[in-house]
């Protein structure tokens, strides 16, 4: 005769995994109420609103559906947004890797002082994003400005940083450059010391050179951390914000303008939260791709150890 009862053994165990399952929940009640206040909420408002338009205040008025989405389509500022936040991702991701890996090659070495050079390197990270575009909002002066200085003393003309559309966006890459060095240099030179020193040892038995060591040895042992930090660099990318508002303003003409400058002027400048709402949904949306393909195409050229 068959009972619908459970046996006294497996009741237990699912008790026990119920019970596991609330204390977990407990200990990570706080980061998920966090979680969910400073991230989930603000996304699900910002999708709600791209679809209504609002007033000053952020208040939805009437809902317009995909509207937003379409004056974004159709409007030319939003087009150079995109290209320009697409050009300055050119320009900073594979020259910030590529000088921060140099750097921490370089840095890896056995030789007295290096640990100065690596303190000097890393030292763009304690520089807040307002001091450094400060700094270069100086350098960049175009009177005054120690760039232009040395252009004049070499009989070259003083170029007008800042100020032209040709070249203000490679100032503002040049700048963000700077600021990002000193975090993927400590990552990369941390990735470049737990290689074992054992592997050189026996490429040198072998007769392998310094340059068969570092493109057979170092990059391809290195690639976990190379992956990591060209995530985090392309993800920076698309999210810098500091150093336009304070060495360009967006300017000049929108050839600075990237999408997240775009959405704070059309919320904060304009008024127009439901316009800019739709705009973080498209970052959001393109982060996310550019994200997704790296792990499904770079991290197949990861070598783990």
């Amino acid at each position: 005769m068959k009972t619908d009862t459970l046996p006294p053994k497996r009741t237990s165990t699912k008790k026990k995994k119920w019970k596991n399952l609330g204390v977990g929940l407990l200990y990570l009640s706080p980061a998920l109420i966090i979680t969910g206040i400073f991230l989930f909420y603000p996304m699900f408002r910002t999708l709600y609103l791209s679809f209504f338009v609002t007033n000053a205040g952020g208040t939805p008025v009437s809902f317009i559906g995909f509207e937003n989405y379409t004056m974004l389509w159709e409007s030319a500022t939003f087009r150079t947004s995109m290209s320009a936040t697409f050009l300055f991702a050119l320009y900073t991701v594979p020259t910030t890797i590529i000088i921060s890996l140099f750097l921490a090659v370089i840095t890896n070495e056995k030789v007295k002082g290096i640990p100065f050079f690596r303190v000097v390197f890393s030292s763009t990270l304690g520089v807040s994003v307002a001091a450094g575009a400060t700094i270069w909002l100086l350098l960049f002066h175009p009177s005054l400005g120690v760039l232009n200085n040395l252009l004049n003393a070499v009989g070259l003309s003083g170029v007008q940083w800042l100020t032209s559309p040709n070249v203000a966006l490679i100032s503002v890459a040049i700048t963000t450059i700077w600021m990002n060095i000193g975090f993927n240099f400590i990552v990369l030179l941390g990735g470049l010391q737990n290689i074992s020193e054992e592997l050189y040892e026996s490429a040198k038995i072998d007769g392998a050179g310094y340059w068969t060591q570092l493109f057979k040895i170092t990059i391809p042992l290195l690639s976990p951390t190379l992956f990591f930090v060209s995530v985090v660099t392309i993800i920076n990318s698309f999210q810098t914000f500091g150093q336009i508002d304070i060495l360009t303003g967006g300017g000049p003409s929108n050839s600075t303008n990237l999408i997240v400058y775009s959405i704070f002027r059309e919320a904060f400048y304009n008024g127009y939260f439901g316009y800019a709402s739709a705009q973080a949904i498209i970052l959001f949306v393109l982060v996310l791709i550019f994200t997704f393909i790296q792990f499904k195409v770079g991290e197949k050229k990861v070598h783990y150890q």
